[in-house]
Protein backbone atom coordinates (compact mmCIF):
# COMPACT_ATOMS: atom_id res chain seq x y z
CA UNK A 1 0.00 0.00 0.00
CA UNK A 2 1.56 3.30 -1.10
CA UNK A 3 1.37 6.24 1.24
CA UNK A 4 0.63 9.72 0.00
CA UNK A 5 2.89 12.52 1.18
CA UNK A 6 0.99 15.49 2.48
CA UNK A 7 2.51 18.91 3.12
CA UNK A 8 1.92 18.44 6.85
CA UNK A 9 3.65 15.06 6.74
CA UNK A 10 6.64 16.51 4.93
CA UNK A 11 6.99 19.33 7.47
CA UNK A 12 6.58 16.89 10.36
CA UNK A 13 9.26 14.57 8.98
CA UNK A 14 11.57 17.53 8.46
CA UNK A 15 10.95 18.72 12.02
CA UNK A 16 11.62 15.33 13.57
CA UNK A 17 14.82 14.87 11.56
CA UNK A 18 15.93 18.42 12.41
CA UNK A 19 15.44 17.70 16.12
CA UNK A 20 17.45 14.50 15.71
CA UNK A 21 20.21 16.44 13.94
CA UNK A 22 20.41 19.02 16.73
CA UNK A 23 20.67 16.20 19.28
CA UNK A 24 23.46 14.60 17.22
CA UNK A 25 25.28 17.94 16.99
CA UNK A 26 24.94 18.38 20.75
CA UNK A 27 26.77 15.10 21.31
CA UNK A 28 29.88 16.50 19.61
CA UNK A 29 31.88 16.86 22.80
CA UNK A 30 31.54 13.25 23.96
CA UNK A 31 34.53 11.96 22.00
CA UNK A 32 37.13 14.06 20.17
CA UNK A 33 36.50 12.62 16.69
CA UNK A 34 32.82 13.52 17.05
CA UNK A 35 33.77 17.05 15.99
CA UNK A 36 33.80 15.73 12.42
CA UNK A 37 31.52 12.68 12.73
CA UNK A 38 28.47 14.53 14.05
CA UNK A 39 28.30 17.04 11.15
CA UNK A 40 28.70 14.14 8.70
CA UNK A 41 25.82 12.25 10.32
CA UNK A 42 23.70 15.38 10.05
CA UNK A 43 24.67 15.68 6.40
CA UNK A 44 23.39 12.13 5.83
CA UNK A 45 20.13 13.14 7.57
CA UNK A 46 19.93 16.11 5.20
CA UNK A 47 20.24 13.67 2.29
CA UNK A 48 17.15 11.86 3.63
CA UNK A 49 15.26 15.16 3.89
CA UNK A 50 16.34 16.12 0.37
CA UNK A 51 15.23 12.82 -1.18
CA UNK A 52 11.97 12.70 0.77
CA UNK A 53 10.88 16.33 0.92
CA UNK A 54 12.64 18.16 -1.92
CA UNK A 55 15.22 20.92 -2.11
CA UNK A 56 13.07 23.78 -0.71
CA UNK A 57 12.43 21.93 2.53
CA UNK A 58 16.05 20.71 2.54
CA UNK A 59 17.39 24.29 2.42
CA UNK A 60 15.02 25.32 5.22
CA UNK A 61 16.06 22.24 7.22
CA UNK A 62 19.74 23.03 6.73
CA UNK A 63 19.21 26.64 7.85
CA UNK A 64 17.29 25.62 10.96
CA UNK A 65 19.80 22.96 11.99
CA UNK A 66 22.75 25.29 11.30
CA UNK A 67 21.32 28.09 13.46
CA UNK A 68 20.25 25.75 16.27
CA UNK A 69 23.63 24.00 16.20
CA UNK A 70 25.50 27.27 16.53
CA UNK A 71 23.26 28.26 19.45
CA UNK A 72 22.94 24.95 21.29
CA UNK A 73 25.84 22.66 20.43
CA UNK A 74 28.67 22.82 22.96
CA UNK A 75 31.29 22.04 20.29
CA UNK A 76 31.38 25.22 18.19
CA UNK A 77 33.92 23.71 15.80
CA UNK A 78 31.51 20.87 14.96
CA UNK A 79 28.69 23.37 14.51
CA UNK A 80 30.91 25.45 12.20
CA UNK A 81 31.77 22.36 10.14
CA UNK A 82 28.04 21.80 9.61
CA UNK A 83 27.42 25.47 8.79
CA UNK A 84 30.20 25.55 6.18
CA UNK A 85 29.75 22.07 4.66
CA UNK A 86 26.36 20.73 5.76
CA UNK A 87 24.54 21.95 2.65
CA UNK A 88 26.67 19.70 0.43
CA UNK A 89 23.94 17.11 -0.37
CA UNK A 90 21.80 19.89 -1.84
CA UNK A 91 24.51 21.21 -4.19
CA UNK A 92 26.03 17.80 -5.00
CA UNK A 93 23.66 17.03 -7.92
CA UNK A 94 24.62 20.33 -9.59
CA UNK A 95 28.32 19.64 -9.11
CA UNK A 96 27.90 16.11 -10.48
CA UNK A 97 26.62 17.55 -13.79
CA UNK A 98 29.64 19.83 -14.29
CA UNK A 99 32.76 19.04 -16.24
CA UNK A 100 35.67 18.48 -13.88
CA UNK A 101 33.25 17.71 -11.07
CA UNK A 102 35.97 16.49 -8.70
CA UNK A 103 37.92 19.70 -9.12
CA UNK A 104 34.81 21.73 -8.20
CA UNK A 105 34.03 19.46 -5.25
CA UNK A 106 37.57 19.68 -3.90
CA UNK A 107 37.58 23.46 -4.38
CA UNK A 108 34.31 23.68 -2.48
CA UNK A 109 35.53 21.48 0.38
CA UNK A 110 38.98 23.02 0.75
CA UNK A 111 37.75 26.59 0.26
CA UNK A 112 34.96 26.15 2.82
CA UNK A 113 37.29 24.40 5.28
CA UNK A 114 40.05 27.01 5.06
CA UNK A 115 37.55 29.88 5.27
CA UNK A 116 35.87 28.25 8.28
CA UNK A 117 39.11 27.85 10.22
CA UNK A 118 40.27 31.33 9.28
CA UNK A 119 37.00 32.79 10.59
CA UNK A 120 37.11 30.68 13.76
CA UNK A 121 40.70 31.67 14.52
CA UNK A 122 40.85 35.28 13.32
CA UNK A 123 37.38 36.67 13.87
CA UNK A 124 36.22 34.59 16.83
CA UNK A 125 39.71 34.27 18.27
CA UNK A 126 39.42 30.71 19.41
CA UNK A 127 42.85 30.50 21.03
CA UNK A 128 42.65 26.77 21.64
CA UNK A 129 42.61 26.15 17.87
CA UNK A 130 45.58 28.41 17.29
CA UNK A 131 47.60 26.53 19.89
CA UNK A 132 46.50 23.13 18.50
CA UNK A 133 47.64 24.03 14.98
CA UNK A 134 50.90 25.45 16.33
CA UNK A 135 51.56 22.23 18.28
CA UNK A 136 50.77 20.04 15.27
CA UNK A 137 53.10 21.87 12.94
CA UNK A 138 52.75 22.42 9.22
CA UNK A 139 53.20 18.79 8.17
CA UNK A 140 50.54 17.46 10.55
CA UNK A 141 48.15 20.27 9.62
CA UNK A 142 48.59 19.40 5.93
CA UNK A 143 48.07 15.70 6.75
CA UNK A 144 44.87 16.59 8.63
CA UNK A 145 43.61 18.50 5.59
CA UNK A 146 44.50 15.55 3.34
CA UNK A 147 42.60 13.17 5.62
CA UNK A 148 39.68 15.60 5.53
CA UNK A 149 39.72 15.43 1.72
CA UNK A 150 39.70 11.63 1.82
CA UNK A 151 36.80 11.66 4.30
CA UNK A 152 34.94 14.14 2.08
CA UNK A 153 35.49 11.81 -0.92
CA UNK A 154 34.04 8.90 1.08
CA UNK A 155 31.06 11.04 2.14
CA UNK A 156 30.48 12.01 -1.48
CA UNK A 157 30.47 8.33 -2.48
CA UNK A 158 28.03 7.53 0.35
CA UNK A 159 25.69 10.32 -0.70
CA UNK A 160 25.84 9.16 -4.32
CA UNK A 161 24.88 5.55 -3.61
CA UNK A 162 21.65 4.34 -5.13
CA UNK A 163 19.29 2.54 -2.76
CA UNK A 164 18.93 -1.19 -3.30
CA UNK A 165 15.57 -2.53 -4.32
CA UNK A 166 14.18 -5.32 -2.25
CA UNK A 167 13.27 -8.52 -3.97
CA UNK A 168 9.78 -9.68 -3.21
Amino acid sequence: MASKRTPAGVVALGGVLAALAVVVMSMGTLIPVATYVCPMLCTVLLQVVLKTCGSRIAWAWYGAVAVLSMLLAPDKEAAAVFVFLGYYPIVKPRLDRRKGKWLWKLLLFNGATLLMYWILMQLFGIEQMLSEFAEMGTAMTALTLLLGNITFFMLDCLLGMKPRRRKK
